[in-house]
């Protein structure tokens, strides 16, 4: 409105009431410098028609988005990125380097650069300028600048003092009036701490003293808030304690969100935020705004306080670093002691968690090796002893930033405007102003805040010393919907990703089901987010293959002709979708076998033929291919596997995965026993006798094997049961789907286990002697590893 006043007195003629319009004109009028005139938040695209000049702006504080891709000689840009990816002109490729940032290091969009290759947002006070022969991108306005400038330990700072708190209270109040401008119904977020709560006291005071400011709030301040009875971060209490202190002024709306609608609404809201989120913290915002939206269009919410008053606990060690950096000593250890609980309150997880003496889990162990070896130069580095600095730091790319993207997407997706009163620039320019003391002082934060706010909140709000802000129960929730998420950790799309150790993952999920919190929760959230993200935005929802292969289709390498006795067969391998534990193994290779016959008419043939089935897929459909984070290894198997022979396909009981199991299958005493046996056979040259002990089942033991197609690469798998029986229920079945004229020459079913080394019949309905079963399959033209093609049609031609 002032803006407005002045142009107007400069000649301009104004046609409606809108803010756009005000922003058109104070362009024409000032170029460029308007922008920095301005005090709110926007993104805003200009187009100069006389001098064809585009130009973009964002506010100072990066409150609302703009985001902006090249594309040859032109530009593509939206306050959102969906809108560029359905162009058509962006490639959906992920970035990398953002994601390695995000697994490692928990940070994102502190740059110019987004989770997307190629799609950059216009950062915080800047603008885009794009003619047919320029592109610049510049800063219009010195904020950040002066801000360092006054973060030095030579700034001339004004005293904190009560002139201070009384000015600060005034540049507050008005910065909220400000933001109570609006032709739409206004309400205030409250999660119950010291920032919101000020705000929802301020525009109480407003309705008291200055009606005209408050007409959009109404006769009742309707405030929303999210609520958790019962876990440890809920805020009810200070909630009802702040809401009470203005009882018959407020319409106060909870909500209550869970664990269940959080899994009801996680594909809403991953594809809401665009880009992945560090927690859960902000989908209890989500639910907020869903709430808000029933009642109001506007939202005043306390974002930002946290930054430019240092309202987190990792601020003090910030704070006194500073101190001994100054060499003031006295005021270090005054502040150090002060500090106390605060100091405790931050390390005191860490230090119940080492008196666990449990199995420490790294987060970074969650990043596969090949992956992180590609960002060796990474790294993300904090201001560790200036207070102003590192909120400057924050301010503008290492927190607000990302909070603010959560704020936008939130309420935009709802409909909702979220205004933010402590992200004013005349107020964060003031508060810079002022000695360090107006931020921690005698071990409080945010003391200009709780200073000009006493006479106002309860003593319960303004004197609390433990900060929680918008979040969830997080760690109570991951445990309620482990299903649900173990099922996207262990998916095939997961463990396909270059980006996670699906070993190390899962592991870690297990244990901390099992009360191990070492690493925390977050990690457990960031990967699946980042998965949630992938399937939503990059994976093409076409790509997956469910057809059937063409048949016949022998695997590279393979020769389809085999002579054995003089006798000629032709093996053809057949492509299966992947086998599933607890499944009818003789129906799903029957129905492979009619559908081969079905659209191959060169199979309909007079000759003998068989069907041969991996003893792998026997053993999954039977539910005995385990993953190896479900195997609890005990000390006895580690130390036994290291003295088995190890060969490069894995197979085996070489790895203390298998070998546990075939302590679970024959006992142990009998495996010590059998390789007692197979050490005097070695000595008389007699080889197999531990097999032959122990028994067969125990050699169709296979370990997981990087090489091998998912999941096969993290299971570890017993011996099929009844391998003979099973054989005889796929002929049964078989003979059962397929026409008579198919049938009349299948001569049975061989139950195989087959890899590059060897080959052992273990189950069969054919009357041949096993070695010539094996013998046709003496080159395994099943393959092992990629290949998916565990059975294979194999038909006598000749002998």
């Amino acid at each position: 409105l002032d803006l407005r006043a002045q142009l107007e007195k400069l000649g301009h003629t104004f046609h409606s009431n809108s803010d756009t319009e005000v922003a058109i004109e104070a362009y024409a009028e000032w170029g460029d410098v308007a922008f920095d005139m301005f005090n709110g938040m926007w993104g805003i695209s200009i187009y100069d028609k006389q001098k064809k000049e585009l130009v973009l702006s964002r506010d100072h504080f990066g409150i609302k988005p703009l985001y902006y891709a090249r594309v040859g000689d032109g530009i593509i840009f939206s306050s959102e990125i969906k809108p560029i990816l359905a162009s058509g002109l962006v490639d959906r490729i992920p970035n990398d380097k953002i994601i390695y940032r995000y697994l490692r290091f928990r940070v994102h969009d502190d740059s110019n650069e987004t989770f997307f290759k190629d799609i950059y947002r216009v950062e915080s006070g800047q603008m885009l300028r794009v003619s047919l022969d320029q592109f610049e991108v510049k800063s219009y306005t010195r904020l950040i600048e002066d801000l360092i400038e006054a973060s030095g330990v030579s700034a001339s700072h004004n005293p904190y003092d009560d002139a201070a708190i009384t000015k600060f209270r005034a540049e507050f109040d008005e910065s909220v009036r400000l933001r109570l401008q609006s032709d739409y119904p206004v309400g205030t977020a409250l999660s119950g701490g010291l920032d919101s709560s000020s705000v929802v006291a301020v525009i109480h005071d407003l309705m008291n003293s200055d009606k005209d400011s408050t007409k959009a709030v109404g006769n009742l301040q309707n405030v929303f808030s999210a609520v958790f009875p019962g876990a440890l971060n809920d805020e009810e209490r200070y909630v009802d304690a702040a809401t009470s202190a203005y009882e018959g002024t407020l319409d106060v709306h909870k909500i209550q969100p869970t664990s269940a609608d959080l899994l009801e609404d996680l594909t809403d809201f991953v594809r809401t935020q665009e880009e992945p989120t560090i927690s859960s913290g902000p989908y209890a915002q989500y639910q907020v705004m869903r709430l808000a939206s029933k009642t109001v269009k506007v939202l005043l919410d306390g974002q930002g306080a946290d930054e430019i008053l240092a309202g987190y606990v990792p601020y003090y060690f910030v704070y006194l670093r500073q101190l001994l950096h100054r060499k003031q000593i006295g005021k270090f250890l005054y502040e150090s002691f002060r500090s106390l609980d605060k100091i405790f309150r931050l390390l005191r997880f860490r230090l119940f968690s080492a008196l666990k003496f449990q199995k420490k889990y790294n987060e970074s162990d969650f990043i596969k090796k090949d992956f992180g070896k590609d960002y060796p130069k990474e790294r993300f580095s904090v201001v560790g002893d200036n207070i102003k600095l590192r909120l400057v730091n924050d301010l503008f790319y290492n927190s607000i930033p990302c909070v603010l993207r959560y704020e936008d997407k939130n309420t935009m997706r709802f409909g909702l405007e979220g205004r933010l009163p402590f992200l004013d620039k005349n107020l964060v320019r003031y508060i810079w102003s002022v000695r360090d003391e107006a931020i921690i002082k005698n071990s409080w934060n945010k003391c200009m805040l709780r200073d000009a706010m006493k006479k106002d909140l309860p003593k319960e709000i303004w004197a609390r010393r433990n900060k929680i802000g918008f979040t969830t129960p997080e760690q109570a929730w991951i445990r309620e919907i482990k299903g649900a998420l173990q099922e996207i950790l262990e998916s095939e799309s997961f463990a396909s990703r270059k980006y996670f150790d699906q070993v190390s993952i899962m592991k870690a999920f297990k244990a901390y089901q099992n009360g191990n919190e070492t690493v925390g929760s977050m990690p457990f959230w960031r990967v699946i987010n980042l998965e949630l993200w992938l399937r939503e935005f990059i994976d093409d929802p076409k790509s997956e293959d469910t057809s059937w292969k063409p048949d016949p289709l022998p695997n590279p390498g393979k020769n389809i002709e085999r002579e054995v006795d003089g006798e000629t067969y032709l093996r053809y391998p057949l492509w299966t979708e992947k086998v599933k534990g607890e499944m009818d193994f003789a129906a799903f290779v029957a129905e492979r076998m009619e559908k081969v016959f079905r659209d191959n008419a060169s199979f309909q043939t007079d000759k003998t033929w068989y069907a041969y089935v991996s003893e792998t897929i026997v053993a999954i459909a039977q539910g005995r291919g385990i993953r190896i984070w479900d195997i609890k290894v005990s000390p006895m198997a580690r130390l036994l596997s290291r003295f088995v022979m190890k060969n490069p396909g894995g197979i085996g009981i070489s790895s203390p995965y298998t070998m546990q199991l075939a302590i679970g299958e024959v006992g142990l005493p009998k495996i010590l026993f059998a390789s007692v046996c197979s050490i005097f056979g070695k000595l008389v040259g007699k080889r197999g006798v531990f097999y032959n002990v122990v028994g067969q089942g125990i050699n169709a033991i296979d370990g997981p094997a990087d090489y091998c197609v998912y999941p096969k690469n993290v299971c570890a798998k017993l011996a099929p049961k009844d391998p003979e029986k099973a054989a005889q229920a796929i002929t049964a079945r078989i003979r059962e789907v397929l026409p008579t004229e198919y049938t009349a020459n299948f001569g049975g079913t061989v139950v195989i286990d087959a890899n590059d080394l060897g080959r052992n019949v273990l189950g069969t309905d054919v009357p041949r002697e096993k070695l010539h079963l094996e013998e046709i399959f003496g080159d395994n033209p099943l393959g092992q590893s990629k290949e998916q093609t565990p059975l294979a049609l194999v038909i006598k031609v000749q002998g």
